[in-house]
């Protein structure tokens, strides 16, 4: 059987602010995100699998990226965990309640890294993460491919 690959888009708003970053984007703002996922692998052609025909149900890989990324991220703040900003993450969590801390500057490089990370790990045993993009703007995006990582 041939290699397929599947890619299911997702959607969520965030906002985040780069600590440090010498523009505009310095100060908080907000996307509104677009999330590419793709995986690749052989379908299953055991009649007896209900997923007979299937690489992986589009479900879970729904349900993989809504405990990972959408759930954690939608209508977030997202700011880096740092010694300088201390006392303004603690305040914006007593006021919000949906203010994540990460261990890197949240650029949508980043973001993908991790993504990558959180995705891959829980993906079924045949199945491998091919590539990510996700979009901050309509007309800006990065990717992460598994080939090259």
């Amino acid at each position: 059987m041939a290699i397929i690959r599947l890619t299911k888009e997702f959607s969520f708003e965030a906002a985040h602010a780069l600590d440090g970053y010498d523009g505009p984007c310095r100060e908080i703002h907000g996307h509104s995100y677009k999330l590419f996922v793709t995986v690749k692998g052989r379908p299953s052609a055991a009649e007896s699998d209900p997923k007979c025909g299937m690489v992986m149900d589009f479900g879970v890989l729904k349900r993989i990226v809504g405990d990972e990324i959408v759930g954690r991220f939608d209508h977030a703040l997202v700011l880096q965990a740092t010694a300088d900003n201390r006392v303004l993450r603690e305040l914006l969590a007593r006021q919000f309640d949906h203010v994540v801390e990460v261990d890197y500057r949240p650029t949508c490089e980043n973001m993908l890294d991790d993504f990558a990370r959180r995705i891959a790990g829980r993906l079924p045993q045949d199945v491998e993460l091919c590539a990510l993009r996700l979009h901050e703007t309509a007309t800006s995006y990065a990717e992460w491919l598994a080939e090259e990582n």
